[in-house]
């Protein structure tokens, strides 16, 4: 087996703290990834040296990211159909819903959303790009959990109780077992203030063409929207938005 580089790993591990944060001091990079002092020194001047990470003066000193990992996303997500034509169809999802919508895909236990289009209202879902969420507790990471053969399914629930975000969140595996056959049936998931106690949200699978489940489209709106006709308005929309999404990845089952 080919050897992995430690320095480069641990560089990683440092640049992968900014996905949550914006700035980040060495202390903070000390402390979160439990690094030497001095190791954490080389490896940021190191970044720093090539552009990707900016150091902003101050007392401490923290640390951005740099112009070089936005040159090399923009690079990705130009490669990538899924982005680029998930992006033109949530701009038609969201100009008749005029609510959230966003696309995602699993990775691991988590949903990372990949594209968002947002409401105009004042009061509106707060999310972003290139977040990451726990999959058990959003309408998307549980039709993507659904997608899943039992095997893989099994690997996620494996270290038994799941996160939760708010007091509705499916934390039991057994629970959300029982849960994803609905799901599967359905072919829509929910979240019910699951993820956020003020929210709700409507989901459906986007497929490629062997008819795998490669991503999730929502819409997600406040509950003093949630009418229950908007309910099933936003249902038959997710189901149609991701249908059109799907048949642009090849998907045989509509005809583009």
């Amino acid at each position: 087996m080919p050897r992995v580089v430690p320095a480069v790993s641990r560089a990683l591990d440092i640049l992968e703290l900014f996905l949550d944060r914006p700035q980040l001091s060495a202390r903070e990079v000390m402390e979160r990834l439990d690094l030497p002092r001095t190791t954490v020194h080389e490896l940021l001047v190191t970044l720093v040296e090539r552009s990707y990470l900016i150091s902003v003066p101050g007392q401490p000193v923290q640390y951005r990211l740099g112009m070089p990992l936005f040159q090399l996303g923009a690079a990705f997500s130009g490669r990538l159909d899924l982005v680029r034509e998930a992006q033109s169809v949530t701009r038609d999802v969201a100009a008749v819903c005029n609510e959230a919508v966003h696309v995602a895909v699993l990775n691991g236990a988590d949903v990372i959303y990949l594209v968002k289009v947002d409401s105009t209202h004042p009061v509106r879902m707060v999310s972003a790009v290139g977040r990451r969420l726990p999959a058990n507790c959003t309408a998307v990471g549980k039709v993507l959990l659904s997608g899943l053969d039992p095997a893989a399914l099994d690997a996620v629930l494996a270290k038994g109780d799941l996160p939760g975000m708010t007091p509705d969140s499916i934390t039991d595996p057994d629970r959300l077992r029982a849960h994803l056959e609905g799901v599967r049936a359905e072919g829509l998931a929910l979240d019910v203030s699951e993820s956020d106690s003020a929210m709700r949200c409507v989901a459906a699978a986007v497929r490629d063409h062997s008819g795998s489940i490669i991503a999730a489209m929502s819409i997600s709106a406040p509950i003093i929207r949630w009418t229950p006709q908007a309910h099933v308005e936003w249902a038959d929309l997710v189901r149609e938005g991701a249908a059109t999404l799907s048949a642009r990845m090849g998907y045989p089952g509509r005809v583009r």
